[in-house]
């Protein structure tokens, strides 16, 4: 039986999407089972980190037959939620608003780009793979005739608490924050923000402490 979602670890939710990418690798090689062990060796993780983990939504296979990879690619689906389909709209149609719109991928895990929002006259009116750029005056109008799970905020920093706050005026309580800044909004409003940087400098300070 699946366990209170609400008590799981910010940690064990940032592994989720790697046990998914990890197990969905083993799928198209086609493996069958894999153990915590084989497990964790491809993923730099300790068995016993992995079981743990598992067991936070009730546990997975059994011992010493370890998990049939297709049914946990199935079982992780369901927990991150990719069982379904997510519309969403991008607020921001410069260079990163127009990359993302340009990835296909995102439509083959049920993600779906609707619109795109600007304040650009040059770009109001273009279209991006078949996404419409509205001018961002229209937004309000354009959600409260569609169903909109999920805004996108691909602005410069100093707009995006404004976008955000807009989004959320109009009934969108789920972000995704590309601006370089963390944007403040009520606890009843989910937001992870995404600082392309930070990873650079990860990598960054990664090279100059081995060297």
């Amino acid at each position: 039986m699946e366990r209170d979602r609400r008590r799981v670890s910010e940690a064990v939710i940032r592994r989720l999407p790697k046990y998914y990418r990890y197990l969905m690798e083993l799928k198209k090689n086609g493996v069958q089972r894999v153990s915590s062990s084989e497990l964790g060796q491809k993923m730099g993780l300790t068995a016993s980190q992995i079981r743990q983990d598992f067991n936070c939504f009730g546990g997975f296979g059994q011992q010493g037959y370890g998990y049939n990879v297709a049914e946990l690619c199935e079982e992780f689906k369901k927990i991150l939620g990719l069982d379904r389909q997510y519309n969403m709209i991008v607020v921001g149609a410069g260079n990163l608003g127009q990359a993302l719109a340009n990835y296909s991928g995102f439509e083959k895990e049920g993600f779906f780009i609707k619109a795109m929002f600007d304040v650009n006259p040059r770009l109001i009116g273009m279209s991006i793979r078949g996404i419409e750029i509205y001018d961002v005056d229209n937004l309000r109008s354009y959600v409260a005739s569609q169903h909109i799970d999920i805004g996108v905020i691909c602005t410069p920093k100093e707009k995006a608490q404004e976008v955000a706050e807009l989004l959320v005026s109009c009934g969108i309580k789920y972000i995704w924050n590309f601006a370089p800044i963390d944007v403040v909004l009520p606890d009843d409003v989910i937001v992870e923000n995404v600082h392309l940087s930070d990873s650079l400098y990860i990598l960054c300070y990664r090279i100059n402490a081995k060297s």
